[in-house]
């Protein structure tokens, strides 16, 4: 594995420890992740062809993987999707390659982005931030794994509303004092360094 690919592996663990596992976004994520379930995959492709034969083999490997040791997959993509938009494009492609293999209802594509934006949301707007990762990236998540999640949470929607009074409660000042500096454009992220000093 290349330094850049273990440093981009070392920001996403930080932002899951800081963000999601610490201020409790995702409930569901701390087991997977001390249980260490959770494959991470850095992919260095820079045009759509080459992301989306990356993403076809990791929707394979995780379907033919022991659910034991690998549950749930995070693809990050480093290196392009910077601008949101394209990458919400390439979401839709990838959602269809989903179809296309034939795997809709064992595997589900949750989507994570530097620029997330929820629709009726401002750019701004704090709530975005739960879906907001250092770098453009997949979260290959198994249909068994989310159905026995939402057994144990059956309203799931207050996980919404908690994370929303968290972020709230938060601010972007206190976002910031977790120590995370968001990468914003990943066609720059070679130069950037998400842990802060």
């Amino acid at each position: 594995m290349s330094d850049f690919s273990k440093q981009t592996i070392a920001n996403i663990k930080l932002w899951l420890e800081c963000a999601v596992i610490g201020l409790n976004l995702c409930p569901f994520t701390k087991a997977v992740y001390v249980k260490n379930q959770i494959r991470f995959v850095v992919s260095e492709a820079q045009t759509n062809a080459e992301l989306m034969k990356k993403l076809n083999a990791e929707l394979d490997y995780l379907h033919q993987a022991d659910q034991d040791v690998i549950d749930t997959t995070l693809l990050i993509y480093p290196l392009v999707l910077g601008d949101f938009l394209d990458y919400k494009d390439f979401f839709d492609d990838a959602d269809a390659l989903l179809q296309m293999q034939g795997l809709e209802g064992d595997i589900q594509i949750a989507s994570f982005h530097p620029e997330y934006q929820f629709a009726g949301t401002q750019t701004s707007d704090i709530t975005n931030y739960t879906n907001r990762s250092p770098y453009p990236m997949l979260h290959l998540l198994r249909e068994d794994s989310v159905n026995r999640a939402l057994k144990a949470f059956p309203k799931a929607v207050d996980i919404f509303e908690k994370n929303t009074k968290t972020l709230t409660s938060l601010g972007e000042t206190g976002w910031k004092k977790l120590g995370l500096v968001p990468i914003a454009k990943a066609r720059n992220a070679s130069k950037l360094c998400f842990l802060s000093s």
